[in-house]
């Protein structure tokens, strides 16, 4: 399934794609909730509500989507705006660094090559980073090097501590696009990654967090990015140094992840920092695609 937040006048809802439209589930369950959640108060939902109800709020919104031909719940496409899928994370992004060898070599000084990760290499963005798969990338005042960065995200559906490997897809509510729009020259200077990843609208996300059952193996989905129509990044998630299991095995050892959690999984070569393209400019239009879920596109902005 399809999952979205979306936007219709002034109302916010969640909903599950359904051809050309998106199916009002809030309307939908109270319809009909088939007596799942006898007891439980759970209109009105937004995705972590949603997700905070788990393996029986999935099984709703399945028979919700299957008994919707002819709904009047049914809202086109085209008249709702989609929003980021979680646009408000109850924690920070956890996202991947150097999780690619090719990018690990490009970011290389030249004769002086860059030894691969021994162990998963974490750090977070805030989420007041979190901006919409159609939304502006506002190009901040405090950088002169901005650059992309396409990747794969996905979100806990399922909490949990010191998960096995083998245990990893059953804690997975689903995945996303996730472009870790980056400031270079504030990575440099204050030596560390977190200032230089956390400005404002610096996660563009979306556009639908599509399950596991749809999006089947996780470490073989191709991943692109273009800019201005141009393709800067191509490769495969089967390239991942750490792959999907890996990442989530080893930071809940001793670290509780719970439901509603992000994770990007990290970035390929061909990042502006290293492309003969170069860096992006205000006007600038970024689209990050990953095969079975979707594709963002962001337009960079001046800052006011």
């Amino acid at each position: 399934m399809k999952l979205v937040t979306y936007r219709s006048g002034k109302n916010v809802g969640v909903g599950a794609i359904v051809g050309d439209c998106v199916l009002d589930l809030n309307a939908a369950f109270k319809a009909h909730l088939g007596g799942a959640f006898k007891g439980k108060k759970v209109e009105p939902l937004d995705m972590l509500g949603l997700l905070d109800l788990g393996s029986k709020g999935l099984a709703e919104v399945r028979k919700a989507v299957k008994a919707s031909e002819g709904s009047k719940y049914l809202i086109p496409l085209k008249k709702v705006k989609l929003m980021a899928p979680i646009p408000h994370p109850r924690k920070n992004i956890v996202c991947l660094g150097l999780n690619y060898a090719e990018h690990v070599k490009e970011g290389s000084k030249p004769g002086q090559a860059r030894d691969l990760p021994p162990v998963p290499i974490y750090f977070t963005k805030p989420w007041t980073t979190v901006t919409g798969p159609y939304d502006d990338i506002v190009y901040p005042r405090v950088t002169e090097r901005l650059d992309y960065e396409a990747e794969l995200a996905f979100v806990i559906g399922k909490k949990g501590k010191y998960i096995p490997e083998e245990e990893v897809y059953d804690h997975i509510a689903g995945f996303m696009c996730f472009d870790d729009v980056s400031a270079r020259d504030l990575q440099r200077s204050h030596q560390q990654w977190y200032r230089g990843k956390s400005l404002d609208t610096f996660a563009p996300m979306g556009p639908y967090l599509v399950t596991m059952d749809e999006v089947g193996d996780p470490q073989d989905l191709d991943l692109w990015c273009k800019v201005n129509g141009v393709e800067r990044q191509h490769t495969n998630t089967s390239d991942m140094i750490f792959d999907v299991k890996k990442i989530v095995s080893t930071l809940s050892a001793g670290i509780t992840l719970e439901v509603g959690d992000i994770f990007a999984t990290g970035t390929p070569s061909g990042v502006g920092a290293a492309h003969p393209l170069g860096l992006l400019k205000v006007g600038d239009v970024v689209e990050v695609g990953v095969e079975k879920i979707g594709s963002i596109k962001n337009r960079v902005v001046a800052e006011k």
